[in-house]
């Protein structure tokens, strides 16, 4: 529940604008916002119920599904000239996952949004700009529950905003009575709370 608000909070804070529409939270000093916790905790879930909320568009990525190509893009060979001289360098083209970005904008009308990205821990990842308007927010699991992810060095956790998520009875039962989940749950989860 602190996570959820903290997130909205953040992408309203950087999504805020003056009166001539220009976003007044400068890019430079944005954060990625990364929730650590077990899988199937709810940290997709979160990023949705934020999304719906605020009204903003989500793109939601489980990394370890996707290649590398898929962050970063592919390699083109590009003619430069430098000090008068003609050489080829290796470029690369829009990654899908920024790509999806824009596509989401298109097909939903909604110019700001939330790029979440699953299992970031698994995989390394490329730099391609972000549309202004979209929060990058990233998940992972702890390394008990998963073998192949790698430690977030002190550089890294220091260029992000890291949210430890925790099971919590109390909050999902609230979310459940919202969501009217069917009452049989809600009886047996009062009488198992371990469960």
């Amino acid at each position: 529940k602190e996570a959820k608000e903290e997130i909205k909070h953040t992408l309203l804070a950087y999504n805020r604008k003056d009166a001539a529409g220009r976003y007044t939270f400068p890019k430079l000093r944005q954060r990625p916002v990364l929730l650590m916790g077990p899988p199937g905790i709810g940290k997709t879930a979160i990023m949705e119920q934020v999304a719906e909320e605020c009204n903003v568009g989500l793109v939601a990525y489980t990394i370890t599904h996707h290649t590398r190509q898929s962050a970063v893009g592919l390699p083109r060979i590009v003619t430069r000239c430098y000090n008068g001289k003609e050489v080829s360098i290796t470029e690369y083209t829009l990654s899908e996952i920024i790509a999806s970005v824009y596509d989401c904008m298109e097909r939903t009308g909604k110019k700001e949004g939330i790029l979440f990205i699953d299992e970031i821990n698994c995989v390394s990842f490329g730099s391609h700009s972000v549309p202004e308007g979209w929060l990058i927010a990233a998940a992972g699991n702890p390394p008990e529950y998963n073998k192949s992810v790698r430690e977030f060095d002190i550089v890294t956790l220091d260029r992000v905003r890291r949210m430890d998520i925790e099971a919590d009875l109390e909050v999902w039962m609230e979310y459940a009575w919202k969501k009217e989940i069917h009452g049989s749950i809600l009886a047996y989860l009062g009488m198992k709370k371990d469960h």
